[in-house]
């Protein structure tokens, strides 16, 4: 596992009514460079137990003087959006891991034409940053909720004029998509819906896979408590009903591989011995669902899971 940074909170401000900015600066050292669509794993430590958020960095990737992130507090939240809002104040201190990046930008694509929806938009901070210095061709279409998930809109029209188009409802995927240049390069980052309806149009429209990308940061969903055996090693452990088999592993010590901790990226990837398991995740296919699970999202249906581990 790579070290963990320790930032101090220099600045906070409220975005939209559920949407919070925070600055982060290094308490020692610079911080580590990054690229645009890199993302940290904010640590916390809640009554519960701790647990890891990932968020995009939304600052200019050629300053590491600072990096910002913005936390959309979520209805369905198990603690850390919900403390990232009450609690956390300008002057405290965070632990975070290093930038890592699963939705980098493709440099020889001739055109960018990226598509946000609400909180998605946060990714797009720093590609749009990038792509600005290296003058690159680019749009941005945006669907949000006025003054509700809308942060950056003012920025962005400034920004980007003409090539900026905002949508209060699904806009047409097929007019946005349809008859594009050679070259040309899709970003989606949103909810799950959506990302599915892009991909969906895109693949209709015959845009090949290498020139479609996306990108969803989707916490573990809560469910049934159960028991958790590690085959190898003789443990047995509890997975709590707000607690993903993830962070159980981590709270008894064992440090599995992790990039999103949203079944996207896959390393978490673990071998299941027994036990039903009820799939969460966007990485594994049907026939790998029958020997591996991704801890970070995946859960287990009845009263036991085991593990090869």
């Amino acid at each position: 596992m790579s070290a963990v940074l320790k930032v101090r909170v220099s600045a906070a401000k409220m975005l939209t009514p559920v949407v919070r900015e925070f600055t982060l600066q290094s308490c020692a050292g610079p911080l580590p460079g990054f690229s645009p669509g890199s993302h940290v794993q904010v640590h916390l430590a809640l009554a519960d137990g701790k647990v890891r958020n990932a968020y995009s960095l939304t600052s200019d990737p050629t300053d590491n003087h600072h990096y910002r992130i913005a936390v959309r507090l979520q209805d369905s939240s198990r603690g850390g959006s919900r403390y990232l809002h009450q609690h956390v104040q300008i002057g405290d201190t965070l632990e975070i891991s290093p930038p890592a990046n699963l939705f980098a930008l493709h440099a020889t694509a001739s055109l960018h034409i990226l598509l946000a929806g609400g909180i998605g938009i946060t990714p797009f901070m720093a590609y749009i940053a990038a792509l600005e210095q290296q003058q690159a061709h680019v749009e941005l279409h945006y669907l949000c909720r006025p003054g509700l998930s809308d942060a950056y809109l003012d920025t962005l029209r400034q920004r980007l004029g003409s090539r900026f188009h905002t949508y209060h409802s699904r806009p047409d995927l097929c007019r946005i998509l349809r008859d594009r240049p050679l070259g040309s390069h899709l970003y989606t980052c949103g909810p799950q819906p959506m990302l599915d309806a892009v991909r969906q149009q895109a693949k209709a429209l015959g845009w090949p896979d290498s020139r479609v990308h996306w990108e969803a940061f989707s916490a573990a969903q809560p469910g049934q408590p159960f028991d958790l055996e590690l085959v190898r090693s003789g443990r047995r452990l509890r997975v709590g009903a707000e607690q993903s088999v993830l962070e159980a592993l981590e709270s008894a010590g064992l440090e599995v591989p992790n990039l999103c901790r949203g079944g996207v990226c896959g390393q978490c990837r673990t071998r299941h011995v027994r036990g039903e398991i009820e799939h969460r995740d966007s990485f594994l296919s049907p026939a790998e669902q029958a020997d591996f699970l991704m801890p970070c999202v995946s859960r287990g249906c009845g009263l036991s899971v085991s593990l090869d581990l």
